[in-house]
């Protein structure tokens, strides 16, 4: 769990410094029953321009509120608050009223004290958008529902925790930091705040390569390395999907806690793999040779980091991988193809300037001289 949360930290460190370049929905999009004055905290990260895109398309106002340094990610037609949470600073929200709000970035919960404080009153409904990861997988587990216990910070007052201390300790500080900011959530908000928890997502815009190294490295054909026997359970959610259910999920006004996590079915690492190729490859010889855990560990090859979106089925934390999504599809929930998810992904990352493609390849997965290293060491 350390060695992914940690991974997530330098992914995001590379990801903010990427520019976000998304193409407008081509497909017609029919308007809501009723429009809705919504207010989203970030969006201008991976989900918040499809979110914001969506809710435009669907007759809604939106009205962003951040540090202003990436709104050039948004479309037009969107009215633009700043402020910095960071440094409490939340004086453009107040005196306004908004029918729903979506907090999309946060990961401590002063940010959820000092926006609920100046909120409160002033909106109908609060969405706080969390992670898998603030499930305690640390017993084995055949997997996590909503109910499932999370992780809890017990070094003191997770309201004192600031952002030097959050960004010295992210792996061990980031999953008790959003069950703490979820709770703080439900504390200002009660019965009208709506957790989401999603699990790994990924889409055009996911400048992390946490999955777009699969449709990469598979388009590129060839020998190539694939992490266990193919039987461990994978769980995604593509950006698009996520950010156009919340918007509905506001729009029929539901509240409750879900699992935002894909496919409707279990897929396994060979599906997920086996699709992809099936969506990328073309008519590129592809052969994946899929080498044990045990092996892999022993040379050094790193779950979640080198061979991104798996954990093998024998690490407790393989249970996040396992998120019941029931709820959620009860809830509206939908997922695109796999296919569509790979294609979009590549092409994005296909569209990028060179430098940005250079620091996502080096961000996950491995190089093709380690590749062939460790299929040379496995086949003697």
């Amino acid at each position: 769990m350390t060695d992914r949360r940690e991974f997530l930290r330098q992914s995001a460190l590379v990801g903010s410094a990427l520019a976000l370049r998304l193409p407008r929905p081509t497909w017609p999009v029919a308007p809501a029953a009723k429009p809705l004055n919504i207010l989203i905290l970030g969006g201008t990260g991976l989900t918040g321009p499809h979110q914001v895109r969506y809710a435009l398309s669907r007759g809604h106002k939106v009205t962003v509120f951040n540090r202003g340094r990436r709104n050039d990610r948004l479309p037009a037609g969107v009215t633009e608050l700043t402020g910095d949470r960071n440094l409490h600073q939340v004086d453009a929200l107040k005196g306004k009223d908004w029918d729903v709000v979506i907090d999309n970035p946060t990961t401590l919960p002063f940010w959820v004290k000092d926006a609920a404080e100046v909120l409160k009153g002033h909106t109908q409904q609060y969405v706080f958008i969390s992670t898998i990861s603030v499930y305690d997988t640390s017993k084995p587990q055949s997997g996590v529902t909503e109910s499932s216990p999370l992780l809890e910070y017990t070094k003191g007052d997770p309201l004192a925790v600031t952002p030097q201390e959050f960004a010295k300790d992210f792996g061990g500080l980031y999953g008790p930091m959003k069950t703490a900011s979820e709770r703080e959530a439900k504390k200002w908000f009660g019965d009208r705040t709506t957790i989401i928890r999603p699990t790994l997502i990924i889409g055009p815009g996911d400048d992390t390569f946490r999955f777009t190294y699969w449709p990469y490295r598979i388009a590129k054909g060839g020998d190539v390395l694939a992490p266990g026997d193919g039987q461990d359970h994978v769980q995604i959610i593509d950006c698009r999907d996520l950010a156009e259910w919340t918007i509905r999920m506001v729009e029929n006004g539901t509240t409750g806690t879900f699992n935002a996590a894909g496919p409707a079915s279990v897929l396994t690492m060979a599906e997920q793999l086996n699709g992809v190729r099936r969506a990328v490859a073309g008519d590129r010889e592809v052969k994946f040779t899929w080498v044990p855990a045990a092996f892999l560990e022993s040379h050094k090859v790193t779950a979640w980091g080198d061979m991104p979106t798996w954990i093998p089925r024998s690490d407790p934390d393989s249970a996040g991988m396992n998120a019941d999504n029931r709820g959620a599809i009860a809830a509206g929930l939908t997922f695109r193809p796999l296919g569509t998810s790979a294609v979009d992904a590549l092409a994005w990352f296909n569209a990028s300037a060179a430098e940005a493609q250079a620091r996502m390849v080096k961000g996950a997965g491995v190089s093709p001289d380690r590749e062939k290293e460790v299929l040379d060491a496995f086949r003697r």
